[in-house]
């Protein structure tokens, strides 16, 4: 395991390597948060795939394919489908907006003050996503040096807050495209060759396995389309992804970057579905389907393309981890506290700094949390489910109909996000009721209360066109690079 340590041990010095060169360039709130609005399409698109393909989509999505063949590529594929409706359609209107928050677009489409209550939301839904990323550590470093949790935990999450507290956005840009490319190489180009020639081709994998596991819609129907209004509604509103959006240097690079990077999200899918069933051909009675990603990698690569595999996964869980942490302080910093606080910070380097400590102490938060919880599924659910029931009403109803008011949005965040929490508490957090149950309920406050209160003033709604439209806005776009 010497030459899968070595690989590893430069992998993790590479990042904070880069964490350190990202600081020089961090050197105002518009490159800390949002990399200077000048991400061209190549580094867009690698760094938009690597946040959305995280440990979930690559640890479990082997291991759905375990569990149910090539239909367990469902959850990544909706993911996939997420970021091309994003893309296609919302992005380049969203990267025009040139604000730094969901929050904030939410106030100057409505021209409220409903900002801190949904970036509580939001917030809780960074928090969460922040955390199940770095529970994943522990799966990885036990693998690697059969370590203990807490202990995983805490390298794996320090080496992430530590670069990303250091540059901010532009560290994290850069780590997540070399994570990009060790993915590719990782899991697509190693693994997934390997992984079918070991299980004997194609045609060995159909005579050993039941014929469901080759059924496209084997995981059922029901499953798929709790997927598409989780993952793919989810993909559209939340912050860690919208604040990747910021980044494009322009509307053309976010809308045809982005499109790349959702094909290539559903190519992902494919292959993880792929290496889980190779895998039941080859262990058919793992005693957990989400231990087929590593059992394949430590029994069947030769060293050094072992190491490199798992650096794959490792970069996986960070590029999540790291992007949904800097969304997490972004909101808490910017939506949460400057507001109950009455007054922003005094100039560009004081804000930098003032973000700087939010990473920091939220990652520290996610760390704390991330030891204190087992299951990830369930935190990931909780992240989603209150998104979607909370935000997604307001966010798309702000974007798509001219009607909709501060106060039905409001409304529409109170009762959707209680509604989910309810019914949660009621159902049990896995369960699909709170999501069937809370976005329609949403849906329905936001349209009755918008419909009952006078419509948004004319002067908001004006303002909003010219921002859409690439007039005006908080800062200059920067020339590209």
């Amino acid at each position: 395991m010497a030459v899968d340590y070595t690989v590893i041990v430069v992998y993790l010095a590479g990042m904070l390597a880069m964490g350190w060169w990202g600081m020089r360039r961090a050197r105002s709130k518009s490159e800390f948060l949002v990399a200077g609005r000048r991400l061209g399409p190549a580094m867009y698109s690698g760094t938009m795939a690597a946040i959305v393909l995280g440990g979930a989509s690559t640890i479990g999505g082997v291991g759905l394919g375990y569990r149910y063949g090539l239909s367990g590529a469902w959850m990544v594929f909706t993911i996939g489908l997420g970021l091309l409706a994003l893309s296609v359609f919302f992005s380049a209107r969203i990267a025009r907006l040139k604000v730094y928050t969901v929050s904030e677009m939410l106030d100057l489409r409505y021209g409220g003050r409903a900002g801190v209550i949904s970036g509580v939301v939001m917030w809780a839904y960074t928090l969460m996503l922040a955390v199940t990323s770095t529970i994943a550590y522990a799966t990885i470093f036990d693998v690697l040096f059969d370590m203990n949790r807490t202990v995983a935990i805490v390298l794996g999450g320090s080496i992430v807050v530590a670069y990303s507290t250091l540059g901010g956005m532009w560290s994290i840009t850069l780590t997540d495209m070399v994570q990009f490319v060790v993915k590719t190489i990782g899991v697509l180009l190693l693994l997934l060759p390997i992984a079918v020639v070991k299980a004997g081709g194609f045609g060995e994998m159909k005579a050993k396995l039941p014929t469901g596991y080759f059924d496209p819609l084997g995981i059922g129907g029901e499953t798929i389309f709790t997927y598409v209004l989780i993952y793919t509604f989810g993909m559209l509103i939340g912050q860690d992804i919208w604040q990747r959006v910021f980044t494009a240097r322009s509307d053309t690079t976010a809308k045809w970057g982005g499109t790349v990077a959702g094909t290539y999200c559903l190519a992902y899918a494919l292959a993880g579905a792929v290496i889980g069933t190779a895998a039941k051909v080859l262990y058919p009675n793992l005693a957990n389907a989400d231990d087929a990603f590593a059992t394949i990698v430590k029994d069947e690569l030769p060293v050094g393309v072992r190491g490199l595999v798992l650096a794959a996964a490792l970069a996986a869980v960070m590029s999540t981890s790291s992007g949904a942490l800097i969304a997490c302080a972004t909101v808490a910093n910017n939506d949460i506290w400057s507001r109950l606080r009455g007054r922003p910070a005094e100039g560009e380097r004081d804000e930098v700094r003032g973000n700087r400590a939010f990473i920091l102490v939220m990652g520290v938060a996610v760390i704390c949390t991330a030891i204190a919880l087992n299951n990830v599924v369930e935190a990931l659910t909780v992240a989603y489910n209150l998104l979607v029931g909370g935000l997604l009403v307001p966010i798309l109803g702000g974007l798509l109909w001219r009607r909709g008011t501060a106060q039905g949005a409001l409304a529409s965040v109170i009762v959707g996000g209680l509604a989910v929490i309810g019914l949660m508490a009621g159902y049990g957090i896995l369960a699909n009721e709170p999501v069937y149950y809370g976005l329609p309920a949403s849906l329905v406050v936001y349209v009755a209360v918008s419909l009952a209160t006078p419509a948004t003033d004319t002067a908001v709604l004006e303002a909003w066109r010219e921002r859409l439209a690439g007039r005006g806005g908080p800062e200059p776009v920067p020339a590209s690079r």
